[in-house]
């Protein structure tokens, strides 16, 4: 009896420094630094991933900034960052963009786009018709569309955004934008867009669903079709496009590391999700 207690108090020792050692032992060697521009529509799934990605790598460094998608492939290609965020593949040529020779894009994730409007505005649902109409400034009343007589305040992103490119393809089918008038704004960012829409009146604007959740905006109905992650996933609401990150050739050592994170079933499922992105296995 007194040598089975000895062997069991052994294990238990034995189990406990085991235990003490294994993080040591386990502590990742990666290291490295991580520049990432471009996206804002990425934006919080790009911090909220290197976030994690550094508790398990701390000797990885990670800074990221957003300016819209085109200056990510741009970053890339003068060599002032190693990971572009783009809201389309810039591998390929898209409309009034040229694709960047040698660069690599990495799906990242599912981006659904909305129209969104001030909350005061007393309009939940647009055809594809009248939205066309309203961007292209012939319809300038909200009155014309169901609202109430007041006149439409348009707010825009400027050339270069991720999220412009792919509101006018998808959701105004490759329809004009108004840029300039009195019933008109600009917004730099996702985040400016965010604010001038809660903030102005009468306002319409477009945005990705993850800056819509708690806001003083609403998502529109576009064709009677709300612009939800199950109507994505339907293929019912079609205004939506991958997220990318381009890379200067195949990404290698802590940059491929991190896009591995990103993708991987783990964070995909897990704050992805929580963000209100979609999945890339979600789509087939």
């Amino acid at each position: 009896m007194k040598f089975i207690k000895s062997l069991s108090v052994a294990a238990m020792a034995i189990a406990l420094i085991t235990t003490a050692v294994a993080p040591a032992s386990a502590a990742s060697t990666l290291s490295g630094k991580i520049v990432i521009n471009g996206s804002s529509a990425l934006l919080p799934l790009t911090l909220q991933a290197a976030n994690e990605f550094k508790k398990l790598n701390p000797k990885v460094k990670i800074s990221a900034s957003a300016a819209g998608s085109v200056t990510g492939p741009q970053a890339v290609r003068k060599g002032i960052a190693d990971i572009g965020a783009c809201d389309w593949d810039a591998s390929t040529d898209v409309p009034g963009f040229k694709k960047f020779e040698g660069q690599v894009a990495s799906k990242v994730a599912v981006i659904p786009f909305a129209a969104v409007v001030n909350s005061g505005v007393k309009v939940d649902n647009l055809s594809t018709q009248q939205l066309k109409d309203i961007f292209s400034g012939k319809i300038t009343n909200w009155k014309d569309v169901g609202g109430d007589d007041a006149t439409i305040i348009v707010v825009n992103r400027p050339f270069g955004s991720g999220t412009r490119v792919n509101f006018q393809q998808k959701a105004l089918e490759g329809g004009t934008l108004m840029d300039k008038g009195n019933n008109t704004k600009t917004a730099a960012k996702s985040g400016d867009m965010k604010t001038n829409i809660e903030t102005t009146p009468n306002s319409i604007g477009y945005i990705d669903l993850v800056y819509v959740a708690g806001s003083k905006m609403k998502a529109l109905k576009l064709n009677n079709v709300s612009p939800t992650e199950a109507n994505v996933i339907n293929g019912t609401y079609k205004v939506w496009n991958y997220g990318y990150f381009m890379t200067k050739g195949q990404p290698t050592g802590a940059t491929k590391a991190f896009i591995d994170y990103i993708r991987s079933t783990k964070f995909q499922n897990g704050s992805l999700k929580k963000l209100k992105f979609i999945p890339l296995s979600a789509i087939k």
